[in-house]
């Protein structure tokens, strides 16, 4: 946003737009998801910054029906990979077949997989083995998919949605830490309130159509997209991020005493990333052309909580990552100026 000034009539308008489109995108997600506010909010974050989410949450909560609902929003191509224990990589990024020409000759033939599609939901991903879950870790970080030494492009919009049901529960495999690194958010979906499971008991058995209508394109998302980057976070606000994220480290001095008791490693670089990022877009759905404190505070648990690594000592006190999170954020002061 350096080429105009923050006060531009060109700038408010695009703002403006942003938030008209974004909230005609919430409103139709509304229609058919009954709840779960926070859950919706932080997946559109994801979904508007080009990153990737991860949701927890026992079976039967509405999510595949979250992710479809934002496909036929926004007009984009939707596929669902159910994880299993005996699914193989190929069953997701696609494998060469061999076909006949009308010649009568053979040859190889690719055919993709269900990863190629604008929104993919990995149902379940933790029921799978580590080797098949690594299999979407080119796909989420590289938007590419290599089989036999040759490499495919992935749609530009290209968004995955993974669940993963609590790790207590029987037959899951725990995520390897470079996977859960490359989701720009954990998103924790708690079970729906007396009143949120009258309403889905009502809509979901009279017979009532409630489909989203489509109300934005792939074309209108990418440029969304372009504007969320374009926000400037000042560098006071980017050195809090850091700071931040330094602090989730056991032997950093600033970090807290849970971080000290109870982590074993600390948030990577790419939590800072995304928590700039869902900042840029909460600054941007408030209308405002700049990051602020608040913006990095509310970003801040979602994006961190699933990058830190417990010590033993941490797991056998069943320390939350949340709670060290938001000691973290209680600790650390904001600076307003270098």
């Amino acid at each position: 946003m350096t080429t105009q000034p923050d006060d531009s009539p060109q700038l408010q308008r695009q703002i403006d737009r942003f938030q008209a489109d974004c909230d005609a995108i919430i409103e139709q997600v509304r229609r058919v998801i009954v709840g779960h506010e926070a859950v919706i909010d932080q997946t559109i974050t994801c979904l508007l910054s080009g990153g990737h989410v991860l949701l927890e949450g026992v079976p039967g909560i509405g999510k595949t029906l979250l992710v479809r609902t934002l496909a036929d929003t926004l007009g984009l191509t939707f596929s669902r990979i159910q994880f299993t224990p005996d699914l193989m990589p190929a069953d997701i990024t696609g494998t060469n077949i061999v076909v006949t020409d009308d010649a009568g000759g053979k040859r190889f033939e690719f055919q993709r997989g269900p990863i190629f599609a604008h929104l993919v939901l990995a149902d379940e991903i933790n029921r799978a083995t580590p080797k098949t879950q690594s299999a979407v870790l080119e796909a989420m970080s590289e938007r590419t998919v290599s089989v036999a030494r040759t490499t495919h492009e992935l749609p530009q919009v290209f968004f995955v949605l993974a669940t993963q049901n609590p790790l207590e529960m029987e037959g899951t495999y725990p995520l390897p830490e470079a996977q859960l690194d490359r989701f720009m958010l954990k998103v924790l979906i708690d079970s729906p309130a007396e009143d949120e499971l009258v309403a889905i008991i009502a809509r979901t058995t009279a017979g009532a159509d409630c489909r989203a209508q489509r109300v934005a394109t792939d074309g209108r998302l990418q440029e969304m997209r372009r504007l969320v980057r374009r926000v400037p976070a000042a560098q006071h606000v980017q050195r809090y991020v850091a700071r931040l994220v330094l602090a989730t480290h056991p032997a950093h001095p600033s970090a807290p005493e849970l971080a000290r008791r109870g982590v074993r490693y600390g948030a990577s670089p790419r939590g800072a990333q995304a928590i700039i990022l869902a900042a840029k877009v909460r600054a941007l759905r408030r209308g405002r052309a700049n990051v602020a404190f608040e913006d990095v505070r509310a970003a801040a648990v979602p994006a961190l909580r699933h990058r830190l690594i417990l010590s033993f000592e941490g797991q056998a006190e069943g320390i939350d990552p949340d709670a060290v999170v938001r000691q973290v954020l209680d600790t650390v002061p904001a600076v307003t100026s270098d």
